[in-house]
């Protein structure tokens, strides 16, 4: 079937960095991973791993096609090199390439759709966008909360706290879920779903 498009998530390789900020990308792949193994029904291939990336290809409910679902191996603030090179590869252009990454200047159990515009501080999206030669791709800005009297590189290298995970897992689930409305009914459809959502009054333990 065709390819449609390419969703990454970011983050840094090796287990020192699983439950870090920084990884809510790759958490977000996991996440979609875990919800198709579930589904016999749906499409999931691994494709062979390089250096530069791991790579799945997979199908998304009431979407025509397949996806490619990528985590770039490069640490962070070189994820565009392994962009580019599955860009490059499977003939994706970045207008069709979803890059989902933390985002300080949103609170934890908050997201938002954004296409094209800055980077924002972000190392990854920045290098996303020099190798890219544009920044006309669609972001999906998974927020972790601006540090209080910590350095930001310390923040986000920073482990989440058991019950901050309760929220990054509500997040996570309602991220996945967004992915189909995106690629099928469009950034419009797909903002109202998402940056509406709030986490912490979705929680039990807010209620």
């Amino acid at each position: 079937m065709d390819l449609k498009g390419l969703i990454v998530g970011l983050g840094n390789p090796g287990p020192e960095y699983e439950q870090t900020r920084h990884n809510i990308g790759f958490m977000l792949v996991d996440a979609v991973l875990e919800e198709i193994a579930a589904k016999p029904y749906r499409r999931m291939e691994q494709l062979p791993a390089t250096d530069l990336y791991r790579l799945w290809r997979i199908s998304l409910p009431r979407v025509k096609g397949d996806f490619l679902l990528a985590k770039p191996l490069t640490y962070m603030n070189l994820s565009g090199i392994a962009v580019a090179r599955i860009c490059r590869e499977n003939g994706i252009q970045p207008r069709n390439t979803l890059i989902a990454h933390d985002e300080i200047d949103l609170p934890l159990g908050r997201m938002k759709f954004k296409v094209g515009g800055g980077a924002a501080g972000h190392n990854g999206v920045t290098s996303i966008v020099n190798e890219l030669g544009t920044g006309d791709f669609p972001r999906l800005r998974l927020g972790i909360g601006r540090p209080a009297g910590a350095l930001v590189r310390e923040h986000v290298l920073t482990d989440f706290t058991p019950a901050e995970l309760l929220l990054v897992n509500l997040v996570l689930a309602a991220a996945r879920d967004a992915l189909p409305v995106y690629f099928g009914k469009g950034l419009t459809a797909a903002m109202q779903t998402v940056n509406s959502f709030n986490a912490v009054q979705q929680s039990p333990s807010q209620g």
